[in-house]
């Protein structure tokens, strides 16, 4: 079974685009890349496929020459390289097919950023295009079975989470998927690095992100209960990051003196997988953290709508010293709209005023579940 991805489309057009371009697409093991990059080459003709986890590809790319890859080549048009950041100094190399083979078409995935984006930011400078592949999200699965059936599966998709493999899985199934998806697999590029040597830490420390998700965190608290330094905690947090695994909001402060201004708030991009790792599949009415999964479920599928339409914005929470506060702040197009989260649609919840005096605000509201599509799916309102 296929779920049509939004990227599918953009994709396609830019392999035909009359100007080249390397498109590289990264993301968290198992969202679908390979699946995808299936799709986008599809009924073409003369496509080559090179895994980079196989040794004898990793081989086949040692030695680089524009003559070399002519030769490997042959009358390929179009070659695909999955997993690439397997491949030693792939931007060196991907750089030298493209300046040299233009009749060439480039598509590279890889499943962490962690060498991939820094192997090939400076060689291809001005030469590719970078896309994020997300777990599944509502508005692909909207689209796939229609509203009325996604809404229905709504608290389902808190639990369980948006990955391809268990979306459509038993729920024993998809607990499993999960478990192991959530352990060594999903950090498998953060383990491999010589850096990382205390893997029960690691995971450690997952746990008590997943704990604190949506919640002010300290680095100091953190390692305590890792056991690990602050700098080991921010440089596995970096990581973690890069590997699409959870991401940072920063505060917004301008103009009050009271505003927080050294802060961060981590969430998952995933449900399931924060779920998984402190074991908690329970259905929402026999749990306390139904508000931390609605704002981290809100949240990453509003990044997944404006990254997959491409409308830019800059995220921020905002809190004061004396407690005041607003989980989400999105700056855009030099405008401020701000949005508190709950779940239950009778829970008086306001912007305060003190931001509301203070900032030029486009819009304010309260998201809860009965207008929850106008936040993740604004152009469906």
């Amino acid at each position: 079974m296929y779920i049509p991805r939004l990227l599918e489309p953009e994709l396609k057009k830019r392999l035909d685009a009359p100007i080249n371009k390397v498109l590289i697409i990264y993301g968290a093991r198992q969202t679908g890349k390979t699946t995808l990059l299936k799709r986008v080459v599809e009924g073409k003709e003369n496509v080559l496929w090179f895994d980079g986890d196989e040794p004898e590809v990793r081989e086949l790319f040692d030695r680089a020459s524009s003559a070399r890859f002519r030769a490997v080549f042959g009358t390929g048009t179009v070659v695909v390289i999955d997993e690439a950041q397997n491949i030693p100094d792939i931007g060196l190399k991907l750089k030298i097919i493209f300046d040299h083979l233009p009749d060439i078409r480039l598509l590279v995935s890889g499943s962490s950023a962690l060498d991939l984006s820094g192997a090939v930011t400076e060689p291809l400078t001005g030469r590719k295009l970078v896309y994020t592949l997300y777990p599944l999200a509502f508005e692909e699965m909207m689209n796939y079975h229609g509203l009325f059936e996604e809404n229905r599966r709504l608290e389902q998709r808190m639990i369980y989470g948006y990955y391809p493999g268990i979306v459509t899985a038993p729920e024993e199934d998809a607990r499993l998927f999960l478990k192991e998806l959530s352990g060594s697999y999903l950090f498998k590029d953060i383990l491999s690095l010589n850096k990382i040597r205390k893997p029960d830490k690691l995971v450690r420390l997952m746990q008590a992100l997943a704990l604190q998700t949506g919640q002010q965190v300290s680095y100091h608290e953190l390692g305590e209960t890792a056991g690990l330094d602050n700098e080991t905690v921010e440089n596995y947090i970096d990581l973690l990051e890069k590997s699409f695994v959870i991401y940072r909001l920063m505060p917004f402060s301008r103009n009050l003196r009271n505003e927080i201004k050294r802060s961060r708030k981590i969430y998952f991009y995933d449900n399931g997988i924060r779920n998984a790792l402190i074991n908690n599949f329970n259905f929402l009415n026999l749990r306390g953290d139904t508000g931390m999964l609605w704002e981290n479920f809100l949240i990453t599928e509003r990044i997944k709508y404006t990254e997959y339409h491409k409308i830019s914005v800059n995220r921020y929470f905002w809190r004061t010293h004396s407690g005041q506060e607003i989980d989400y702040v999105e700056k855009r197009n030099g405008k401020l709209y701000a949005y508190e989260f709950t779940w239950n649609p009778r829970k008086k919840k306001k912007i305060p005023k003190a931001f509301l005096e203070n900032y030029p605000v486009e819009e304010a509201k309260v998201i809860h579940k009965d207008n929850f599509h106008e936040f993740i799916l604004p152009g469906l309102s």
